[in-house]
């Protein structure tokens, strides 16, 4: 069975307001939702998914949406500008790429 990801409320709300600004940039160019799925290859029930907030929908079909609107580079800042990142560098303190291998946990046969 497929488990799905706990989405927190505080999360969810940055959501639903990403999927308000993506239906506000829509109506900005007069596209209904059906023109705007039939461009981004996706069906219009994504798409009011979509300016709902789901975090059902794939990244991709977001991506796809913000194509059609011409705002797609508005996804590559995402991240871009990381403050505490750069507080990290500089001080020196780094993060490993995998967590620490377990020790004394031996499989006995």
């Amino acid at each position: 069975m497929k488990s799905s990801a706990v989405i927190l409320p505080k999360n969810l709300k940055v959501l639903e307001e990403l999927g308000s600004n993506i239906q506000l940039a829509r109506l900005r160019r007069k596209f209904s939702s059906e023109q705007v799925a039939e461009r981004a290859g996706i069906g219009r029930k994504t798409v009011y998914n979509i300016e709902q907030g789901s975090p059902a929908v794939a990244i991709g079909s977001y991506l796809q949406v913000l194509f059609v609107l011409g705002l797609e580079k508005d996804l590559s800042m995402v991240a871009a500008s990381d403050p505490l990142g750069r507080k990290l560098q500089d001080a020196g303190i780094t993060t490993a790429k995998r967590a620490p291998k377990r020790t004394g946990h031996v499989k006995e046969k």
